[in-house]
C-alpha cells in the first residue's frame, strides 16, 4: 500500500478520535482506548508482508508494552492537580518510561524475549 495513503488513513483516524474527543469526551476517549494504532499498524504490517507471524509477535509484544504505558494515564490526572499541563505531561512521560525501563529489567530477569 502506498505510503501517502497510509498517512492519510492514520491521520483521518488521529483526526476523527481528536475532535470526537472535544465533541463528545467519554466517546473520544472510548475511541482513544481502543487499539486504533495497533490495529492500523497491523494492518499495514499484514499489507505490507502477508506474514502473520509477524503480527503475532507484535501482537504479543504490544501487550506487554501497554502495561507500563498505564502509568501515564494514572500519573497524569494526578499530576495536573499539582502542576500546569506541559509538567504534567513531561513528568506522566517521565514515568512511562521508568515504568519502561522496570519492564524491560523485569523480561532481563526472567529471561523473556518479546523478540527486541
Amino acid at each position: 500500500m502506498p505510503y501517502a495513503l497510509k498517512i492519510l488513513l492514520t491521520v483521518l483516524m488521529v483526526l476523527a478520535i481528536s475532535e470526537a474527543t472535544k465533541r463528545l469526551g467519554f466517546v473520544g476517549a472510548l475511541l482513544a482506548a481502543l487499539p486504533v494504532t495497533s490495529l492500523i499498524s497491523m494492518i499495514w504490517i499484514y499489507s505490507d508482508t502477508g506474514d502473520t507471524a509477524k503480527i503475532a509477535t507484535f501482537s504479543a509484544q504490544v501487550f506487554w508494552f501497554v502495561i507500563p504505558s498505564l502509568g501515564l494515564f494514572l500519573a497524569l490526572p494526578l499530576l495536573l492537580k499539582r502542576y500546569g499541563f506541559y509538567p504534567s505531561l513531561v513528568l506522566s512521560s517521565l514515568v512511562t518510561v521508568i515504568l519502561y525501563l522496570l519492564m524491560l529489567g523485569i523480561f532481563r530477569l526472567v529471561r523473556y524475549s518479546p523478540g527486541i
